[in-house]
């Protein structure tokens, strides 16, 4: 085991938890912010996985996850723009009895 792969064991440990207890919990903007940490550790963790592997394809795979996640981030934040997800959806009960 190198430095690089001590590095990433260590980021998934103590990094990953806050993340998912903040993606888990709370209202839908807490949500949504441990999401977007979730997958800045994640692309940090496959760059630090492809250092200490050596292999080349590790990176491109946070790279592209460094472009897209951002995006489905703002994708994500549109759909729930508005309105809560425990609000109920007049949407669908509009115009029916």
């Amino acid at each position: 085991m190198n430095a690089w792969l001590l590095a990433t064991a260590v980021l998934l440990t103590l990094g990953m938890p806050p993340c998912v207890w903040a993606a888990g919990r709370g209202s839908a903007v807490e949500r949504l912010a441990g999401l977007n940490l979730a997958t800045t550790v994640v692309t940090v963790v496959l760059l630090l996985t492809a250092q200490g592997f050596d292999r080349s394809s590790f990176a491109d795979l946070g790279l592209v996850l460094a472009v897209l996640g951002p995006a489905g981030t703002l994708v994500f934040a549109r759909f729930l723009g508005g309105r809560s997800i425990e609000a109920p959806d007049t949407r669908r009960t509009h115009g029916k009895a």
